[in-house]
């Protein structure tokens, strides 16, 4: 089966090929924008299928990161998957920004615990605790720097991502987190499959806010 994975949640825009017969990477791109992500998936879509030479017919999954992340990103990446994979007729799933994180460390770590944290700034962090073989051993959620330490002692677990020198009482987050499009076809690859369409992960309301008092009257 032929795996395409997208990533629209932080600040990389990005797709892959993934052969899960053959348990193969077969194209990886990356641009980091910040910003401005529905104006350029489909490109690099585009790039990756160009680079593993192989047609978009013959996709037989999307998996989508959904989130924890950017509010808009994420919905252009679900919103692209579910279009994409209704066109083809075939399967999506939804990938959490902190499974990727906390199973592109167990790669390089094997069998040991972890807490993977994203600083989701105003004093919260996302977070969610694995097991060493990368298993969820909790729901994930928006906690305090001093309920991710306590996360942390639960499961015997070491933080990571950008929320963990803020968990360990030394600043804030450590930058913009990277998620690594060819864990994401991994992942999406053995997901089950879902009686829902994916949907945006949300561990809390967008950080604008509709402007209140300036509508005009109805007359």
């Amino acid at each position: 089966m032929i795996v395409l994975a997208i990533d629209t949640a932080g600040v990389d825009c990005s797709a892959a090929l993934f052969d899960s017969a053959e348990g193969k990477v077969l194209s990886a791109v990356t641009e980091t924008i910040g910003k401005g992500h529905a104006e350029r998936l489909m490109a690099v879509i585009d790039q990756a299928l160009f680079e593993a030479n192989l047609p978009l017919e013959r996709v037989g999954r999307i998996a989508v990161v959904i989130g924890p992340g950017s509010f808009t990103g994420i919905r252009v990446g679900v919103a692209a998957a579910r279009g994409l994979a209704l066109a083809l007729g075939v399967d999506s799933v939804g990938v959490t920004t902190l499974e990727v994180l906390a199973r592109s460390y167990l790669a390089g770590h094997p069998g040991k615990g972890v807490v993977a944290a994203m600083d989701a700034k105003r004093n919260e962090i996302y977070a969610q605790a694995f097991s060493g073989e990368g298993t969820a051993l909790n729901q994930a959620a928006a906690l305090s720097a001093e309920n991710v330490a306590g996360l942390a002692r639960t499961f015997s677990a070491v933080v990571i991502g950008s929320g963990a020198a803020a968990s360990a009482g030394s600043g804030e987050g450590a930058g913009s987190d990277r998620f690594d499009i060819a864990m994401v076809a991994r992942i999406g690859a053995e997901k089950p499959l879902d009686a829902e369409r994916p949907k945006p992960l949300y561990l809390r309301g967008p950080d604008a806010k509709p402007q209140t008092g300036f509508a005009l009257a109805h007359i």
